[in-house]
C-alpha cells in the first residue's frame, strides 16, 4: 500500500502482485479510514504502485495518460460489467446511468436499471482510473460520488466536461 498526494487530498493506493485493487480517498474530518489502512506499512515496491503514481501525476497535470496500470478488480458479474463499460468512457466524455443500463440490457439479454447501475458505480473500488466521475444523471446532472460531489466536480472540470448542478 502507498499513497499519492493529489489536489483532492491524499489517495491511498492498494495493490497486490496481480494489480491495483483500490484507490481510497482520505476521509474528511469525522470519518475514519478503514482500520487496516492505518496499520499497513507503506511501500512503493510493487511496479503497479509506481505505475499508478505516474498515471495519477499525469492525470492531475491535465494530461490523458496513454497507459493504464494493471487493475485487479473483484465484484459480482453485474458490477464487473458496469465497471468494464465505465473503463471505456473516453477522457473528456460522459455517459448516463440510463445509457449504461440500456447497453448492459442488450449485452446481458435482461433488463438492467439505472438504479442498479448506480449501485455498481458507487462501489467502484478504483475511482479516477475507472472513471466513474464520467457517469452523469439524465440531462447531464451531476449526481453522487464516493469521494463527495466536490471531488467529482473537480475531476469533471479538469477534463473540461460540462454538467448541470
Amino acid at each position: 500500500m502507498s499513497y499519492f498526494d493529489s489536489p483532492l487530498g491524499k489517495l491511498y493506493i492498494m495493490a497486490h502482485e496481480d494489480g491495483l485493487t483500490n484507490i481510497i480517498f482520505e476521509q474528511e474530518e469525522g470519518n475514519q479510514l478503514p482500520v487496516n489502512v492505518k496499520d499497513i506499512e507503506f511501500s512503493d515496491d510493487l511496479p503497479v504502485i509506481q505505475d499508478a503514481k505516474l498515471w495519477l501525476s499525469l492525470y492531475f497535470s491535465g494530461c490523458n495518460p496513454d497507459f493504464m496500470p494493471v487493475l485487479s478488480m473483484d465484484g459480482t458479474d453485474f458490477r464487473m460489467d458496469v465497471w468494464n463499460v465505465i473503463k471505456e468512457i473516453p477522457y473528456g466524455k460522459t455517459m448516463t446511468y440510463g445509457e449504461i443500463a440500456q447497453l448492459l440490457s442488450k449485452k446481458r439479454g435482461k433488463k438492467a436499471s439505472a438504479q442498479a447501475v448506480g449501485g455498481a458505480v458507487g462501489n467502484n473500488p478504483i475511482p479516477i482510473m475507472v472513471p466513474c466521475h464520467r457517469v452523469l444523471g439524465s440531462g447531464r446532472a451531476i449526481t453522487g460520488y464516493s469521494g463527495g460531489l466536490d471531488k467529482k466536480k473537480f475531476l469533471l472540470d479538469l477534463e473540461k466536461i460540462e454538467y448541470i448542478e
